[in-house]
């Protein structure tokens, strides 16, 4: 289980960017041409299936846009202050300010999940679990996009915007992140990893998985 002192920090750091986060972050999808072509696809899919959660949503800017498309949406995420600023930005969607690692959700009741760049502040050896427990809210054949930071190191920041901050980054091989989705259980339609879009993003390598939870659990034979 994630330490709650890790958890303490993420959600106080949070907080604590949260309004130069918001307004920074407002228009980012404008100008990210691949993430909004691969969020449309994502929405093609979940579109009247059922509910969709955007765990890690910040300030509801991805949680707006899949709204926009039709997508019954829920935004979760452990900032207090991210959780207002993204009702204030989307009244029309329910908040909820929960630890996406401890979800309090019975088992296949979401189509849908959004984990993006949002596992990076889970340490490396709780993703699996992370990722059992999304699995299990999920519906059969429910759909799972992730979304990380490319490499095998974890960064530290301490300073954010000139706003103190105790944040780790986790990032993770492609491989790596494919055996944590795989080993909860998911099959896997598409990973892809692409180059950092110049002065819009801090300048990582970017991955992205679409996994799907099996529509019929498989059972060994006794």
């Amino acid at each position: 289980m994630q330490p709650e002192s890790i958890k303490r920090t993420v959600r106080t750091s949070y907080d604590t960017v949260a309004d130069e986060y918001a307004i920074r972050m407002d228009s980012e999808l404008i100008h990210k041409a691949f993430d909004r072509q691969l969020l449309d696809a994502f929405a093609e899919q979940v579109r009247n299936q059922g509910t969709v959660a955007d765990l890690g949503c910040g300030p509801g800017t991805v949680t707006q846009y899949l709204h926009d498309r039709g997508v019954s949406m829920l935004g979760i995420d452990i900032s207090p202050r991210m959780i207002e600023r993204a009702q204030l930005a989307c009244p029309e969607v329910t908040f909820q300010c929960k630890d996406l690692t401890r979800l309090d959700v019975p088992d296949d009741q979401w189509a849908g999940a959004l984990a993006l760049y949002s596992l990076i502040h889970v340490p490396r050896e709780e993703v699996q679990g992370a990722l059992r427990d999304i699995y299990r809210v999920l519906q059969p054949a429910g759909l799972l996009l992730i979304g990380f930071h490319l490499g095998s190191e974890t960064r530290h920041a301490s300073d954010w915007w000139d706003r103190p901050v105790d944040l780790d980054f986790v990032f993770f091989q492609m491989s790596e992140m494919l055996g944590y989705v795989w080993g909860a259980g998911f099959d896997t339609e598409l990973h892809y990893e692409r180059e950092p879009y110049p002065e819009i993003e801090v300048q990582t390598q970017r991955g992205y998985i679409l996994a799907r939870k099996p529509s019929v659990r498989l059972v060994a034979p006794s």
